[in-house]
Parts: structure tokens; sequence; C-alpha cells
């Protein structure tokens, strides 16, 4: 299977230029008048965000998804999506787990949960078959979500997998034992193509793949398709790339517009309508311990990633049925 083409050469010799009058319109990322909306406007996106009811919005897949969340290229919105998402779904009635799968363990930053060393891990899950019931934490002032964090320990899980029986499908197994009713798992994988990135394809049924709107992001998308093939071919056949999330949006250069083309004719319905754009607020809630979602729920960041939230969750009904 091969990836989008890329732009073409001028685009690359040539800088984009900003934006000027003209037919030209692009459909992201507001100005930056726009993108501090009244104070109503944003105060009626937060209550529509954070959902204090506690209602179920977002409807329920009839089984739980397992969606592993994988790009080799690294600063792509990986852990920001699997995060965001994760916190939208939650917030709106799904019961959720995040597995951080990246021995950064920023997953785990992001959701505030501890993972110093001593913590327990995904490590002694993959290594020493602890259950992931023992070592998932639930995420504070967010009753439907749990991490399972990543600590330094994990860093040695890749060499120390090799001579592991069965070492592909630990955390399938870790996952399918796991007793409590999930709707979603998301796996946070490293920026690798690795064993614990085979681990999280072998246990996952979807992928997801955040795609910056670059054109350097469009390089080695071949073969992290051609990876997941093989992985489809000989450990799981179920696995299936279901969702294309374009992140970083950049209304500025028509490089963004041009990428997004790109991945969009090659990929089709797979990719999501929603958009995420460049949005400080995305960048600044990690150094708090919290998502974007509550950090600035007014924010367009959160209004983005909340969008991709319901889209995925609307996809989940279509594709496998409805439980509310």
């Amino acid at each position: 299977m091969s990836t989008a083409s890329p732009p073409p050469v001028d685009a690359l010799r040539h800088p984009p230029e900003p934006i000027t009058d003209g037919p030209y319109v692009s459909r992201e990322t507001p100005s930056r008048e726009e993108d501090d909306p009244p104070l109503a406007m944003e105060a009626l996106r937060a209550v529509q965000i954070l959902n204090p009811s506690g209602e179920v919005t977002m409807p329920r897949p009839d089984r739980m998804r397992v969606m592993c969340v994988a790009n080799q290229k690294g600063g792509v919105g990986k852990t920001t999506t699997t995060v965001n998402l994760a916190v939208a779904l939650a917030l709106h009635g799904n019961r959720v787990m995040v597995v951080d799968l990246d021995p950064q363990g920023n997953a785990s930053t992001g959701l505030n949960v501890p993972h110093h060393a001593g913590v327990p891990d995904v490590y002694d899950c993959l290594i020493d078959n602890v259950p992931l019931a023992e070592v998932a934490q639930p995420v504070e002032g967010l009753p439907n979500l749990w991490c399972v964090p990543a600590t330094i320990d994990l860093a040695g899980a890749e060499i120390e997998l090799v001579s592991v029986v069965a070492r592909e499908s630990r955390l399938s197994r870790a996952i399918a034992a796991h007793p409590v009713e999930l709707d979603y798992v998301f796996i946070d994988c490293p920026p690798s193509l690795g064993l614990l990135t085979v681990n999280a394809l072998v246990a996952a049924e979807e992928v997801l793949i955040p795609i910056q709107c670059e054109y350097y992001a469009l390089e080695g998308l071949n073969q992290l398709i051609n990876n997941i093939n093989l992985v489809r071919q000989h450990l799981n056949p179920t696995l299936d790339v279901s969702t294309i999330l374009l992140t970083m949006y950049d209304r500025r250069t028509r490089l963004a517009d041009a990428v997004e083309q790109d991945v969009r004719n090659h990929f089709g319905n797979k990719v999501l309508q929603a958009v995420i754009p460049r949005n400080v607020r995305v960048s600044e809630a990690p150094s708090y311990g919290q998502s974007v979602m509550t950090y600035d729920p007014g924010s367009r960041g959160a209004t983005s990633y909340f969008e991709a939230a319901q889209e995925i969750a609307e996809r989940g009904v279509a594709r496998l049925g409805r439980n509310v």
C-alpha cells in the first residue's frame, strides 16, 4: 500500500507564502482576533465540552474498541491526541483506559498520573505478567478514565522482550484479561517501529495515525503502513487503519492545505473531517498536568479535539453497533 504522493517540488524549494486576500480560503485556525471568541460563546463551548451533567452524549460502542495511536515520526501529536480524545470521550459517558507505551511517559504526565521510578507500570504487565487492573490508576476528576502509566523501566523492555515467549502478544493478553468493562482502550505508542509498537499493533483492532500537516510528516508513512500490513498478515488479521487525524494545521501556509488534500485523496473517508489546528492552549496544557479539554475547554484546540472524539464515537456506532 503506497502513501500519498508528496507535494510538488516547487512547494519545497520555495517556502509557502502567507495567505493573502484573494480567492484562496482556508477553513481552519482562525485569526488571533477570532481565536479569542466572545465570553458568552467561549462559556457555551466550555459547558458543551465539560458536560457537567455527566450524561452520555457521545454514543458508546457495542463492544470495546482498542485503538493504537501510532506514527514512527516524533512530534506529530500522538500523545496529545491520545490524551485529549480519551478525556473527551470520558467526559461524555464512555469508559476509557489509556495505556502509555512510550518510555518517555508523556501521556502519564498529561493525565497527571504518577510515573516516577518504582510506580507499578505497563513494564510489569509486559515482563512480569502483572494484571493491568493492578497497575491502572484512576485519573483525578474523571471517574470514567484510567491510565496505565509508563516509567523509565519501560526503556529496557524492548531488549528484555526479545527472549520472552509470545513477545508480540503480551499486551494483547493483558488487555483481554482486564476485568473492568471498557468502551475504549487507547495505546500511546513510542516514535519507533520496535517491539513495543508491535505489541500495540497486535493488541489493537484499529490504528489511529496522527499526521502533521507538513511535508516531512508524509515521509516514513509508507514504512508504517508496510509494518501494519505485516502485522495483519502474520499476527493480527483484524487490524485495520480506521482513522487518520490531521494535526498542527496552519492556515497561513498553502503547504498545509496541499498535504491535507494529498492525505484525503489517498486515505478517503478514513480521514476525520475534524482537523486539529496549531493552538497554544494545546501546548500549554501538559505543563499543568491536564488535557486541553479541562485546561481551557473554550479554546479552539479543545473544540477541535471534541469534534474529533465525537466523530470517532459516531463512526464506532456505524462500525460496531450501539450501546448507550
